[in-house]
C-alpha cells in the first residue's frame, strides 16, 4: 500500500500538481493538509478527483485537511469521519476494517500555543483510543513539532522557537509511546538532512536548510511492514514536500472491531 501525506498550503494554488503527483504515483491513500478552502471551493476536477473516495474538509482561508481513498484497493464506499476534538477542520479519519487512517494537520501554535499543545494531547487521547479499540492506526500529516533537534537544520534551530519547544516535543514523544512508530525516521535512522519543510526564502529548499514536521505515524506491527519513505523536495511549489511512504502487504485484512461512524460523506 502507498500513502502519500502533503501540505499542499493552499489547494487551488496546487491543484494541476495535486494531479500530476496522483497521476505519477498512483497512490492507495493521500492524506493533505492546509487546504485553504471550503469544500465547495475545491477545484471541480478535483472535488471527485477520478479513480478515488474523495473527502474534502475545510472551513475557510486557512487550515483544512483532505482524505482520499483509490476505488480500486478500496471498493466499498468508506465512511469518513472526525474525532470529538476535531476543530478548525483539523483531522478527518476513516476506518477500514482493522486499520484506522486519519490525515492530521496540527495547529502551527503562533496565534495560539495553548490551542496547539490542547490538540497534541488530544492526540495522545486518541491513539491510545484506537489501540484500546484494537485496531492499528496510520496517522499522517503536519504535526508542526520537530520531533527531534536533528529534525532542524543546525542554521534554523532557535531555543525557544515554536515548534523546537521541550513541550511540544515532550507531547510528540507521549503521541509516539501510545503504540506509534515514526516510519520514516526508522527507514532512515542516520540521516541528519531529512526536512519536509522549508520557510520560502533565500533558496533555502533549493539548500535544503528546513525542519521535519510532516510524518507518517503507524502502529508498531504496520510499521514493521514499512518498506520506502521518500520526501519529495524538488517537487510542488507548496513550502512543504510530500511525503510518500509504502508498506508491505497486508495492511488492512483481520480486525475484530471498526471504527465508530461520526460525521459521514
Amino acid at each position: 500500500m502507498k500513502i502519500i501525506t502533503w501540505n499542499v498550503n493552499g489547494i487551488r494554488a496546487r491543484q494541476h500538481q495535486l494531479l500530476e503527483l496522483v497521476e505519477q504515483q498512483q497512490p492507495d491513500v493521500v492524506c493533505l493538509q492546509e487546504l485553504k478552502a471550503k469544500a465547495e471551493q475545491v477545484p471541480e476536477m478535483l472535488y471527485d478527483l477520478r479513480g478515488y473516495w474523495c473527502y474534502w474538509h475545510g472551513a475557510g482561508p486557512y487550515s483544512g485537511v483532505g482524505l482520499h481513498l483509490r476505488k480500486e484497493r478500496f471498493p466499498e464506499r468508506p465512511q469518513f469521519s472526525h474525532p470529538a476534538f476535531d476543530h478548525e477542520t483539523r483531522i478527518v479519519q476513516v476506518g477500514l476494517d482493522a486499520l484506522v487512517v486519519a490525515s492530521v494537520y496540527v495547529p502551527n501554535g503562533g496565534k495560539d500555543y495553548a490551542a496547539k499543545i490542547r490538540f497534541l494531547q488530544e492526540l495522545e487521547r486518541y491513539a491510545a483510543e484506537v489501540h484500546g479499540r484494537e485496531q492499528s492506526l496510520i496517522l499522517c500529516g503536519d504535526v508542526n513539532v520537530a520531533r527531534e533537534e536533528r529534525d532542524v537544520h543546525p542554521k534554523e534551530r532557535k531555543p525557544n522557537a515554536i515548534g523546537q519547544r521541550p513541550e511540544e516535543r515532550d507531547l510528540f514523544i507521549k503521541i509516539l509511546d501510545r503504540g506509534l512508530v515514526d516510519v520514516q525516521r526508522t527507514l532512515d535512522p542516520n540521516n541528519d538532512s531529512l526536512f519536509t519543510w522549508w520557510a520560502p526564502w533565500r533558496g533555502l529548499r533549493e539548500r535544503n536548510i528546513g525542519w521535519r514536521l510532516d510524518y507518517v505515524l503507524a502502529s508498531a506491527s504496520l510499521a514493521a511492514r514499512a518498506l520506502t519513505s521518500t520526501v519529495l523536495r524538488e517537487f510542488g511549489s507548496s513550502d512543504h514536500g510530500a511525503v510518500i511512504t509504502t508498506f508491505a502487504e497486508p495492511v488492512t485484512a483481520g480486525g475484530r472491531e471498526r471504527l465508530e461512524r461520526g460525521a459521514g460523506a
